[in-house]
């Protein structure tokens, strides 16, 4: 199993920004990166640079995706028709630990992975237990019974500091999730500028 090596704090001072709107991130005190030199003036950053922190901020937000997996999931979205940009949007908003995340039933999206590989997820009446599984349009999320009323569910689904967004249909009574469409650039609730395009022109190069 993929595992993040560095804590999501660290991610969010290295790329100086609140990467998932978290209350608690270090950015919200300190906007500069880690590290003595951290405060230096920056100089430009070149267009391959420019390209790699978009990447680097992208593939962070959904945190346990390997790089191997990422590249796997732009393949796809580059052999499909239409924008590529928003066809990588939509398939790493069709991953089940995004959808599980998104659903607020999980508090983190790191909180998510685990949550699904420790067997409390279903889908379609089936454990699904792989954070990856691609989940389609009109599949059936839910929580298992005996995982409803853990402490971690029950936080979550109370969170103030984001909405489950309208691609996705949730009935907290029943710990319930319909994934509805799948979703472009502009219905992802990101709390921070995100640029898919300079993710394609990166891998593309």
């Amino acid at each position: 199993m993929s595992k993040r090596a560095s804590s999501k704090h660290k991610i969010d001072r290295r790329l100086g920004e609140n990467l998932w709107g978290r209350p608690k991130s270090p950015v919200n005190k300190r906007e500069y990166g880690p590290g003595q030199h951290g405060q230096r003036r920056k100089g430009k950053v070149s267009d391959y640079g420019t390209q790699l922190r978009a990447k680097q901020k992208l593939k962070g937000y959904y945190g346990n995706v390997s790089e191997k997996q990422f590249r796997k999931i732009y393949a796809e979205a580059t052999r499909r028709k239409g924008d590529s940009s928003e066809s990588l949007i939509g398939l790493l908003e069709s991953r089940l630990d995004a959808v599980v995340y998104r659903a607020k039933f999980v508090p983190t999206v790191f909180a998510s992975r685990q949550f699904i590989s420790h067997g409390h997820i279903k889908v379609n009446g089936r454990r699904v237990t792989v954070a990856s599984y691609s989940v389609k349009v009109g599949d059936l999320i839910e929580v298992k019974d005996s995982s409803k009323q853990l402490a971690i569910v029950i936080e979550a689904t109370q969170l103030a500091e984001r909405d489950v967004p309208d691609y996705i249909e949730v009935d907290h009574n029943k710990m319930t999730a319909k994934f509805a469409r799948v979703p472009g650039l502009a219905d992802v609730p990101y709390p921070v500028h995100m640029e898919p395009n300079l993710v394609v022109e990166f891998y593309s190069r």
